[in-house]
């Protein structure tokens, strides 16, 4: 600026001017708060410097436009010098910092998330802009102190700076006045530190980084993550999601409340670090606790901020993870009004403190270790250690995990959580070999596995989906393209026949049937083996259709016929008992576990009697026999004819027995059935003289049919 001159044009934009005087004010205010948001620490006052700062610039951006123009009409005559160029510099950095706050202003409002390129180019245009304009102003303010009046500068500078302050202090008033929900980290007065002061969370190793509690509400809140316009999508993936249910599974409700009434509140706390950390970490899991859940781990089970706040982990299992709390932006848990628009533009005009969250760790399959491999010890059964379900140290042994080299390794995530077509702001990722920032896609939220029975139980939100998917997931037909190169095909275990074409009247159709492991990256079945089910049914019938000969049938109760060949595991506690109402914290060992190791098979041997059906008529005339004082007709050796195999491998989530253990025998809840795959074969049965012996026949799997 040079010294004004009286004339009207001039004191417009002079040092007397009130323009000039509000236009630097709202420079030096928007230049302050501006690098306080870029280098001060995620507090409440730093969030409203974010607001005030945006509402400044809007305010007094025509204003301030006019203010430049007006200035450059009064001083476009002068003389070429250094102030006159910084002036140029100043007012060009100035332009290029208010288009890109508008544009920032502009995404934070109305878009899903601000650009990064928009928001660098508004941080360094503004350095340009003070390294431009504050020369400008001090040279100026030099000319004219030497030409002998002082006192315009003075009063100029008392006003912006004293305006710049009010502004600093209007910031600093509405952090006092509202700065965020205030939590209250704190145990429950009756809480029982039964393993001592020091491990508040025990049996269950899950932690916090402060070592205390955590309010309930600080790591809640999951659906306010879709109202912002931005993760509606992964929202709506996760509401019927495993994850979503964990604590509010009837089954697991009715587990945790038998384990409380035996073992005390407090053991159930075994289970919360990974079926309901939120009930956990704020002390729910205590005595007097109605359903040992506080409201919102009961509604949200595995929420969002459960997993995304967790810090480390540790693939020594059972929950052994620690939780940090996040820290909050304002209004984060409204989900209408005034208070939700000004939280969601937080969050993306001011996103540092949210992109915390994703972290490269979610990425390794050791963080899904933490929960998804499972041991009792002493604290638990009394007598020592047991390894239970243990789906992290499967993969690593097996031919899924190549060490070092990602286009071998098949990782949790690429199969449990495959790319979906997304407009959400997680869409992209640069850190995959396979993937780039635009590619439009995001991982699914549903973290498909094997439980059909809760969604379609509790009838979440989304169930249909969700059931659907995951009887497609098990059938293996679910496509996962961005791994096909190095996935499987076809069913998640393959079903083979080993069978002769030919047998003679009377002699026993040997059959052996070959399970292969093909596209599971852990043991199948997986999880809680003693609840868990997956058999082989197997029918074989005649020309005429009729039955010969079955196995692993289902009663009309639903349970399964004895004598079937079963995957499962048959627990025991310290007495021998059997463990068959998940009462895991009894067991010290099993009598039985059959399951298929990743990439091998097993085999399965029947011999089925070749006889007539008394169904087929007079053909061959039946046979006497007695049982006791019963006389009961016999089907005779068949002569001729050819007979059908149809074998499946079945699976269901949850046995009948614990079903009516924990809801009554007249409970109507029965677990869905999925037909993994099936195989089917044709045996001819020929008079001797006809039979060349021929060798066995392996017939090959047959495409799954769902039921």
């Amino acid at each position: 600026m040079e010294n004004p001159s009286n004339t009207t044009k001039q004191l417009r934009t002079g040092w007397a001017s009130w323009l000039a005087k509000a236009s630097m004010a709202a420079l030096l205010f928007e230049a302050v708060s501006g690098l306080a948001v870029t280098f001060s620490p995620f507090h409440p006052a730093i969030q409203w410097s974010v607001i005030v700062h945006t509402v400044i610039g809007a305010v007094t951006l025509l204003p301030l436009a006019w203010y430049c123009w007006q200035h450059l009409l009064d001083y476009r005559r002068y003389a070429f010098s250094h102030i006159v160029l910084l002036g140029y510099v100043g007012l060009l950095a100035l332009l290029i910092c208010s288009l890109s706050g508008v544009v920032v202003t502009w995404q934070g409002l109305l878009d899903i998330r601000t650009s990064g390129f928009w928001r660098k180019t508004h941080l360094i245009s503004t350095f340009a802009t003070l390294g431009a304009i504050l020369p400008h102003v001090f040279f100026s303010f030099l000319r004219v102190w030497q030409g002998g009046q002082p006192q315009a500068v003075f009063g100029y500078a008392a006003q912006t700076f004293g305006a710049t302050v009010v502004g600093i202090l209007l910031v600093v008033g509405l952090a006092q006045f509202y700065s965020g929900t205030r939590y209250v980290n704190e145990f429950p007065k009756d809480y029982s530190y039964l393993y001592g002061t020091n491990r508040p969370f025990a049996p269950s190793l899950a932690k916090t980084d402060s070592g205390g509690a955590f309010d309930a509400r600080s790591l809640a809140g999951s659906v306010t993550c879709g109202t912002a316009g931005c993760h509606e999508q992964i929202v709506r993936e996760w509401k019927p999601s495993a994850h979503r249910y964990a604590a509010m599974d009837t089954v697991f409700q009715g587990i945790q409340e038998v384990m409380a009434k035996q073992n005390g509140p407090e053991s159930t706390r075994y289970c919360g670090g990974c079926h309901d950390p939120i009930s956990l970490f704020s002390g729910a899991k205590n005595i007097f606790a109605e359903n040992l859940t506080g409201l919102h781990g009961y509604q949200e089970g595995v929420s969002c901020l459960s997993c995304h706040a967790i810090r480390e982990t540790d693939v020594k299992g059972n929950a052994n993870f620690t939780m940090t709390q996040p820290r909050e932006y304002l209004w984060q848990w409204q989900e209408d009004g005034a208070g939700k628009v000004a939280r969601d533009f937080l969050i993306r005009a001011y996103p540092e403190e949210h992109n915390k969250l994703s972290k490269r760790m979610f990425k390794k399959p050791e963080y899904c270790a933490a929960c998804h491999k499972q041991f009792i010890d002493q604290e638990v059964n009394r007598v020592g250690w047991v390894q239970l379900q243990n789906q992290y140290d499967n993969w690593a042994a097996s031919h899924w995990n190549h060490k070092g080299d990602p286009k071998k390794t098949l990782e949790c995530r690429e199969c449990h959580m495959p790319l979906v077509d997304s407009t959400d702001p997680a869409a992209g990722d640069v850190s995959d070999y396979n993937r780039t920032p635009g590619d439009g896609k995001h991982r699914s939220h549903r973290f498909l596995a094997s439980n059909q029975l809760m969604p379609l139980a509790l009838k979440l939100e989304g169930w249909e989906e969700q059931v659907k998917l995951t009887e497609s997931w098990l059938q293996g037909k679910y496509e996962v393209p961005e791994i096909r190169e190095k996935w499987a095909e076809g069913a998640i275990v393959k079903v083979a026949l080993n069978v002769p074409e030919n047998v003679a009247p009377g002699e026993p159709i040997p059959l052996r049937v070959v399970m292969a492991s093909n596209k599971v990256g852990h043991d199948f079945p997986t999880g809680p083996l003693d609840i868990i089910q997956s058999w082989l049914e197997v029918r074989v019938t005649d020309e005429a259709g009729q039955l010969i000969y079955s196995s692993g049938k289902r009663d009309e109760k639903n349970f399964i016929e004895p004598g079937t060949f079963l995957f499962k595991a048959e627990p025991v506690d310290q007495h021998g008992n059997l463990i068959d109402r998940h009462n895991l914290w009894e067991m010290v060992g099993v009598r039985y576990r059959r399951s298929l190791f990743p990439g091998y098979s097993d085999t399965v041997q029947y011999s089925i009697p070749c006889t007539v059906s008394l169904a087929q008529g007079p053909g061959v005339p039946p046979t006497d026999k007695w049982q006791g004082d019963q006389k009961v007709e016999v089907p005779a050796p068949a002569q001729a004819g050819q007979y059908t195999i149809n074998v499946s491998l079945q699976y269901r989530k949850v046995d009948q027995f614990l079903l009516n253990f924990l809801f009554g025998e007249t409970n109507k809840l029965t677990s869905p059935v999925t037909e993994i795959a099936r195989a089917t074969a044709t045996v001819h049965v020929k008079p001797k003289a006809q039979t060349a012996a021929p060798a066995a026949r392996q017939v090959a799997l047959e495409s799954a049919s769902g039921r």
